[in-house]
């Protein structure tokens, strides 16, 4: 029975550990979409600010 015990606790903590590195790979993942999207409004932003503004051209 303690074999069995051994073998169950075994094959679960196996998948548990697969799943964490799933979830690290979504969210580095996500972290680099995050970064992307915040250079992309943070430009768009910017170049909205330059034609409002006139961006030094009269």
């Amino acid at each position: 029975m303690k074999a069995y015990l051994s073998y169950l606790i075994v094959f679960l903590l196996t998948f548990s550990l697969t799943s964490c590195e799933v979830v690290g790979g979504i969210f580095k993942t996500g972290m680099w979409a995050g970064v992307i999207v915040v250079v992309a409004v943070i430009a768009v932003v910017i170049w909205l600010l330059s034609r409002v503004f006139g961006g030094g051209r009269r």
